[in-house]
């Protein structure tokens, strides 16, 4: 997701609070066509690694991709799809844990010595 410049990578950790999923990974896109290449690219990635997802719903619409890889769910939205569904309101009990880029992370690291 990253790689493909996905906005506002979350890891939301669902065990202990629902059988769902152990984990829903969300982020979001500037446009269908972004949503998709994100979906596509985690598709791609995951499938070099011979993991198949058990499901994918919504790819055509570019709106919410979600991609069912059992014990994980990924979730690609549209900006508007992010905030209208809310899933980091929604699972709010969730701890969360924000992702960012390795690049972004040395800099960040680096400002604070």
């Amino acid at each position: 997701m990253l790689d493909r410049k996905g906005l506002e990578p979350l890891l939301l950790d669902l065990r202990g609070i629902t059988l769902i999923a152990d984990f829903f990974l969300l982020c979001h896109g500037t446009s269908g066509v972004h949503v998709r290449a994100l979906a596509d690219s985690v598709l791609e990635r995951l499938a070099a690694k011979g993991m198949k997802p058990q499901g994918v719903e919504g790819h055509g619409q570019g709106q919410w991709v979600l991609l069912d890889f059992g014990d994980v769910m990924v979730h690609v939205f549209s900006r508007e799809g992010r905030e209208f569904y809310g899933l980091e309101r929604l699972w709010g009990d969730a701890p969360q844990k924000r992702i960012v880029a390795p690049a972004r992370r040395r800099r960040i690291s680096e400002k604070e010595r």
